[in-house]
């Protein structure tokens, strides 16, 4: 198959086939970041929240296992090949989740909402990925760099279950099994959640979806001649690669990121149809529009620096069990919460 497609053609349609379940997801499970920080903080439906945490569960089990039995080196991943700055994770994590409060969406929540016909979402996906670029390897890449040091290939790979293996002999697959079920208990403890399949269907889904990522690149960097990265689901530097490749196709090729960026468009679309939820829409107010573009551009960097954004560091990061995961996740709640909070209190005459 592989000499048929090429790495890079086989890696964008494992990004596509999970992309198009993120999106469905989304559109028909309503899983959604900002939408599970809402219901928790300001109603009593926590129900959203415990499909994160089921994600995440999922997630953690599934790569644990696929470590254990040798398909899946967890220290090839971005998450665990740099050395961990807890500096620019907090800041990065703040900023992605005040940002997201502001812009009403994630990147893959704007991505979602984009492929349901809400065009405000377009410009949110502009503007993030473009952002994201622009500190990443743009006018700002070097002061980034300067201000938060880039350390690759680290020493001791900068994950949990590396940490209990090397120092007390504990297997992927136990840490694995332990730390995401006890997740499953979290997000199960609830009679609530108990009696909604439809929630825990789609935040098993979505747990899925990441590990499918990382085994799928994973079986094509160990079964391929060309190099290519093992990596899964995250929506900040892909939504500007994904650019790029629209601008630059004949000269550059198809990506896991591109795939997964049009897997989540196509997902969105198709579970908006089948619900009847499919419209135009458009901003009629400029200041919400100024808001939302300022917070896109808050969370491009954000995701940078945080190396990952909701889905990145909150699902794809937890799932290897990344030293940044649960900070950043902590960071980027703390900031939607105070963002949301402004918004709530009268932000808007703020700004």
């Amino acid at each position: 198959m592989l000499e048929m497609l090429g790495e890079a053609n086989a890696a964008a349609l494992v990004g596509l086939f999970g992309g198009v379940a993120l999106g469905l997801a989304a559109r028909i499970g309503r899983f959604c970041t900002l939408g599970a920080i809402e219901d928790l903080l300001y109603s009593s439906d926590d129900r959203r929240m415990r499909m994160w945490a089921l994600a995440i569960g999922t997630a953690i089990i599934g790569a644990h296992l696929a470590m254990g039995f040798g398909g899946l080196d967890a220290a090839d991943t971005a998450y665990l090949d740099r050395v961990w700055n807890p500096v620019a994770t907090i800041i990065g994590g703040l900023m992605f989740g005040y940002g997201m409060a502001l812009s009403g969406n994630c990147g893959y929540g704007a991505l979602a909402r984009l492929g349901g016909g809400d065009l405000r979402s377009f410009v949110i996906v502009v503007v993030m990925g473009l952002s994201a670029y622009f500190v990443m390897s743009g006018p700002l890449a070097e002061a980034r760099v300067w201000l938060f040091p880039v350390k690759d290939n680290a020493t001791d790979p900068q994950g949990i279950s590396q940490f209990l293996q090397a120092n007390y002999g504990i297997s992927p697959i136990a840490s694995g099994l332990l730390i995401g079920g006890a997740f499953l208990a979290l997000a199960l403890a609830s009679r609530k959640m108990l009696r909604s399949p439809k929630h825990m269907f789609w935040g098993s889904v979505v747990g899925l979806s990441i590990v499918s990522g990382w085994a799928g690149t994973a079986w094509i960097a160990a079964h391929g001649f060309a190099a290519e990265p093992v990596q899964t689901h995250t929506f900040a530097a892909p939504i500007g690669d994904t650019i790029l490749y629209g601008m630059t196709a004949s000269g550059t090729a198809l990506s896991f990121s591109v795939g997964s960026v049009m897997g989540v468009l196509i997902g969105a679309a198709l579970g908006s149809l089948s619900k009847g939820h499919f419209r135009w829409e458009a901003c009629e107010d400029p200041r919400e529009l100024r808001r939302q573009i300022f917070g896109a551009a808050l969370m491009g960097p954000g995701a940078v620096l945080a190396v990952g954004c909701s889905i990145g560091q909150g699902i794809s990061a937890f799932s290897v069990l990344a030293y940044s995961a649960p900070v950043a996740f902590i960071a980027i709640l703390i900031g939607a919460a105070f963002g949301l909070r402004q918004l709530i209190t009268g932000f808007a005459r703020v700004v």
